[in-house]
């Protein structure tokens, strides 16, 4: 594609685009909330205000530019263009908006050669249990990307094909998170039990954080990681397991969690399925289980303490 050699003006102009307005005109469903309004990316909501916006789940946003260049697949020179033409200032063809349809074709992050780095995030600084991290990591839903050293976190179809790859930074002050490209929703993180039990989670890491407090049998639930707040992969797994007769909605204690827990619980209750909601202490339920293992620690010491005190 030609170069064209935007002004300041023209540019400033295209970034304070409204959004809103632009995707209503294509068609696109928008939700108002007050002076907002909210678009779903697949599964995971967008809040827009005016030329702004803001990723709920990954937590990012921008102006209107980096907005056409994030959801419509285009590099800076097709964003500033395409806003122009919206607002009538560039009489040149836009790319089509088709891009943002397209879904990209999925594959797996490389492997690394060993999950050294990926279990001591897991075991050492999150708490997860040795026994629950080698049940995923055997089944090959959880393993160390190359490179990255990131923890992957795999969702696989009933033909045992991955779907689905949901990335987590293993550095100790990370909060890199995101889904590989292509990664179909319906299929995030989970695995199938054998009872009539299925526990819903926003994150693998909280999934697992609450198998490592209730290992008892823990095999024989299912368990899943939205990856998000959606309901897809819960949906999904009604549908792939018609066993499964009760839901347990384990979502964060926050606004955003609770609020997809009532929704989702309605909609449950509408197709005739039975729910509990059910609620961390804490925010969600890996610091729980951080929190929990904190106090099994201090009471360990505690009764050290006292034995060395009764033998001097």
């Amino acid at each position: 594609m030609t170069y064209i050699p935007f002004t300041e003006e023209q540019k400033l102009r295209a970034a304070n685009t409204d959004i809103a307005e632009l995707l209503m005109q294509q068609g696109e469903s928008l939700k108002r909330s007050g002076r907002e309004y909210q678009w779903r990316d697949g599964s995971d909501k967008v809040t827009i205000k005016g030329n702004l916006w803001f990723h709920q789940y990954e937590q990012v946003g921008g102006n209107a530019i980096q907005f056409a260049k994030r959801f419509f697949n285009m590099n800076f020179t097709e964003a500033v263009e395409y806003l122009l033409k919206h607002q009538g200032e560039v009489n040149l063809i836009p790319p089509t908006a088709q891009k943002s349809k397209e879904r990209k074709l999925f594959k797996l992050p490389p492997h690394n050669n060993n999950m050294r780095r990926v279990f001591t995030y897991l075991n050492v600084l999150r708490g997860i249990d040795t026994d629950v991290i080698c049940a995923f990591a055997n089944r090959k839903m959880i393993y160390e990307s190359d490179y990255y050293h990131n923890a992957v976190f795999v969702g696989y179809d009933l033909n045992g094909k991955p779907r689905h790859a949901h990335k987590r930074g293993t550095g100790q002050q990370s909060q890199f998170k995101c889904n590989a490209d292509g990664s179909i929703p319906e299929y995030s993180f989970h695995w199938h039990g054998s009872n009539d039990k299925i526990y819903l989670f926003e994150a693998p890491i909280d999934m697992l954080s609450y198998i490592t407090m209730h290992k008892e049998n823990w095999k024989k639930s299912s368990y899943a990681a939205s990856c998000s707040v959606s309901d897809r992969v819960l949906f999904q797994c009604l549908k792939d397991d018609p066993q499964l007769k009760k839901v347990y909605l384990c979502f964060d204690n926050d606004e955003k969690g609770q609020e997809a827990a009532r929704r989702i619980s309605d909609k449950l209750s509408a197709a005739g399925v039975a729910s509990e909601i059910l609620v961390p202490i804490k925010k969600d339920w890996n610091e729980d289980l951080v929190f929990q293992k904190a106090q099994e620690n201090k009471e360990e010491r505690k009764d050290f303490e006292c034995r060395a005190a009764l033998q001097l």
